[in-house]
């Protein structure tokens, strides 16, 4: 009998344990996160010559060395923020 009370207590479940560690604007967040490093990824291509005996300089402009890298750190520490931010309550 006291194993039956223990299973039923086990089964009911109070408002606190139902709580999602993630609210609605953490996965928007996340998303954001998630397109600022695909975006940089994206910058970060290219730039490179088919032959390789030919140098191509465009390799070392301004897009793929600066904005890209800038584009990816923004990307994770949004993905940082995203996991830390608690709503309103």
């Amino acid at each position: 009998m006291a194993k039956e009370i223990k299973k039923k207590e086990n089964l009911e479940t109070t408002d606190e344990q139902k709580v999602m560690p993630f609210g609605r604007q953490n996965y928007i967040i996340v998303l954001i996160g998630i397109a600022l490093l695909v975006l940089g990824f994206i910058l970060m291509l290219g730039g490179g010559s088919n032959d390789p005996d030919v140098f191509n300089e465009k390799m070392f402009d301004f897009q793929h060395i600066t904005l890209s890298t800038i584009l990816i750190l923004a990307g994770f520490v949004v993905e940082i923020i995203a996991i830390f931010w608690r709503g309103k309550k």
